[in-house]
């Protein structure tokens, strides 16, 4: 990468341009006692500790300001939901549906989840630090400055997807799809491993190492139809 200067015409084209990490500062919480989630609800200012919402039904609720802490996860619908200003930690679950979900100011930290359904999810300011994250599915979503920092993603899909100002630091990125992706200021860096069983060709707006090259290399090279003979 050829670092920004202001007197370098060719250095700003090349540069990458860092995400704009998300900075949560919650305010004093008060504990949610219901019972169950509703559709459409309004959580605000509300503190989420080790509560299951298993197959719960929220379906375009808005949580503001809230901490969910140690949740399971397993099921609950969350298609359509906005998740703004909130700190969620030590999130389990698989099959959690959030299709179409927002996620603006957001920390996911320590989730461990297993075929999230995110397609047409909207992700702007979010940290994903720590955790591991199977099958998630990102598909068509949208995503800017958003950095996955310490995580384990496997098999990731962002097949269709938008990613602006996105950062993969000192992560594992295997089995990635990224088919018919389109990529701006895009850090691979930072990924290692970095498995990208899809989409190679559309790798323009990203930036990764030499040896990360050298080691997508015999799949870009099957990938383009060149064969390699020693």
């Amino acid at each position: 990468m050829v670092r920004r200067t202001s007197g370098n015409r060719a250095a700003d084209r090349t540069a990458v341009r860092g995400a704009r990490r998300a900075e949560v500062r919650l305010p004093a919480l008060d504990p949610w006692d219901g019972d169950a989630l509703e559709p459409d609800g309004d959580y605000d200012g509300l503190e989420f500790r080790e509560r299951d919402l298993t197959g719960q039904d929220a379906r375009g609720a808005r949580f503001m300001d809230c901490a969910l802490t140690g949740c399971a996860v397993d099921g609950t619908a969350l298609g359509r939901a906005r998740v703004l200003d909130s700190v969620l930690t030590g999130l389990r679950g698989v099959g959690t549906r959030l299709a179409e979900s927002a996620f603006r100011d957001v920390e996911l930290v320590d989730a461990r989840l297993g075929g999230a359904q995110m397609h047409g999810a909207v992700l702007e300011r979010v940290v994903v630090r720590g955790g591991k994250i199977d099958f998630l599915n990102l598909r068509e979503a949208r995503l800017k400055d958003v950095v996955f920092e310490s995580c384990v993603l496997v098999e990731p899909d962002f097949a269709g997807a938008r990613l602006e100002r996105v950062e993969f630091v000192d992560c594992a990125l295997t089995g990635a799809d990224f088919g018919n992706v389109a990529l701006t200021d895009v850090d691979l860096r930072g990924a290692a491993p970095l498995e990208i069983t899809r989409g190679l060709d559309r790798l323009s707006g990203a930036v990764v190492s030499t040896g990360q090259l050298l080691d997508l290399a015999p799949v870009l090279a099957a990938e383009l139809g060149i064969r390699v003979e020693g």
